[in-house]
């Protein structure tokens, strides 16, 4: 974490109009694309994206599972309600988790790999940080008084950060086993990600000339000795505000029909075109999840015309 911070600090360049949105914003159609992803003469290689959920509707916020052999995702199907779906990389086969009157979003596996997390929008519209066992069973409410949660990353196997909808809305960071909650940031963006040498997450922070930076939170300690220190990285491209990290140092975004790349190394400071998706057909570029293996890349975009 420091070696990141450090390094990107001294490369910081002084955009994204966009509003961050709420679990329940859903665009009213977007897909998710898997695309191979391999390393050449050191530098990233995107293969070409293969739509995973080829289908009218909303299809979004795609995890990882951490063997790398499937992608839980967010579908909203017949029910009008959403719901937790996985597919399976090797057989290819969508399987639904959960099937609930609620809606559940953003499922990311946790802790020790036996349960998922996701924000659960209750009947009486509440969204707050649940719990789920692999196959969907076993629902827990996580933190009963942390509301409205719209996004969540988990820091280690007990931290968490959430970003609460408001005006402004906040980031925060809480562990399961209580203690205090910290307020990291306010006015920020929907990007919430673990760093790869662990101790910490990042995220976009909206700027007093609305420009968004990339911030990096350094998290050390627990319960009442926690710490949390916030240091800028990076301008983000314009219209880009979700990154995925390659390394410790080396960070992906989208934005438009184009992947970037971010090294900490480039003296330049600045964002380099990875891959030009729009010979692909896709269109509008909105979050992107990286497989724990670095084998494959999560792209959410609009699909191709006349499909």
């Amino acid at each position: 974490m420091s070696k990141l911070v450090s390094s990107a600090v001294a490369l910081l360049a002084l955009s994204l109009a966009g509003e961050a949105l709420s679990a329940q914003a859903a665009p009213p159609s977007t897909d998710i694309f898997l695309a191979p992803l391999r390393v050449q003469n050191g530098k990233p290689v995107v293969g070409r994206p293969v739509n995973i959920t080829s289908r009218p509707g909303y299809d979004n916020q795609p995890s990882f599972t951490p063997d790398s052999r499937s992608v839980l995702f967010t579908s909203v199907r017949e029910e009008a309600e959403a719901d937790i779906y996985r597919y399976d990389l090797r057989t290819r086969a969508t399987s639904r988790i959960t099937s609930t009157p609620e809606s559940e979003y953003s499922a990311t596996v946790y802790g020790d790999g036996t349960r998922f997390s996701a924000i659960r929008v209750e009947a009486d519209s509440t969204q707050r940080l649940w719990s789920f066992r692999l196959d969907g069973s076993d629902p827990r409410v996580l933190f009963g008084a942390i509301k409205p949660v719209g996004y969540h990353a988990w820091v280690d196997s007990t931290t968490v950060a959430m970003f609460l909808l408001g005006r402004p809305n906040a980031l925060v960071v809480a562990d399961v086993r209580g203690g205090r909650v910290d307020t990291v940031a306010r006015d920020v963006g929907r990007s919430l990600v673990p760093l790869p040498s662990g101790g910490g997450f990042s995220f976009v922070q909206r700027m007093a000339d609305s420009s968004w930076v990339l911030m990096a939170v350094d998290v050390r300690g627990s319960g009442l000795d926690r710490r949390t220190t916030a240091m800028p990285l990076v301008r983000m491209p314009p219209d880009a505000d979700y990154v995925v990290w390659l390394q410790p140092a080396v960070a992906i975004a989208g934005a438009g029909r184009a992947l970037w790349l971010w090294r900490a190394s480039d003296k330049s400071g600045r964002w380099s075109q990875l891959a030009d998706l729009s010979k692909f057909g896709l269109g509008h570029i909105s979050r992107l999840a990286l497989s724990q293996d670095h084998h494959w890349l999560a792209i959410v975009a609009e699909p191709p015309s006349g499909r």
